[in-house]
């Protein structure tokens, strides 16, 4: 082979290399392999507030309110450093709409935590009732926007803490 043929050969597998490498990168995203993405995240979010929140209906009960805002201060923390994490996944382009309105949730959840502590702080045990209500309506919302993951971790029950 000459010197001649061998360049072309080199630069045609060159460019066959270079042009399959977009294909390689496309792999679709599947229900599954993003299930297999977000639970760890959704584990460490959940174990964290299991932590967080433990015994929080007991301090509500005592009256001990702030210590209970302070919980779900901590809880919204931990939730509001899951949320990019969660974005961050490549979705499956068919379940696209599903999960944005999934995020959207779980970024309201997020602001409901911060409310209940609020009034909580507040002593408004009344009002930080009516929020833990809000929180698990937006919670079911959520839940139902995801049914078909069948998720583990990532499916909300706030009714565990609160």
């Amino acid at each position: 082979m000459g010197k001649k043929s061998f360049c072309a050969l080199s630069a045609f597998v060159l460019a066959f290399a270079l042009m399959a490498v977009p294909f390689a990168q496309a792999v679709e995203v599947t229900r599954e392999s993003y299930k297999e993405a977000v639970e760890p995240i959704c584990k460490t979010n959940v174990q964290a507030n299991e932590r967080i929140l433990k015994n929080v209906r007991a301090n509500v009960k005592a009256g001990k309110l702030k210590l209970a805002a302070t919980q779900f201060t901590k809880a919204a923390s931990a939730l509001h450093k899951a949320i990019p994490k969660l974005k961050a996944v490549p979705q499956p382009a068919a379940d696209m709409p599903h999960l944005a309105k999934w995020l959207k949730y779980i970024e309201e959840e997020e602001g409901f935590f911060k409310q209940i502590a609020k009034k909580l702080k507040a002593g408004d045990k009344n009002g930080a009732t009516a929020m833990q209500i809000r929180l698990s309506h937006t919670a079911n919302q959520a839940n139902n926007q995801v049914i078909a993951f069948e998720f583990k971790y990532c499916r909300v029950e706030p009714s565990k803490f609160s």
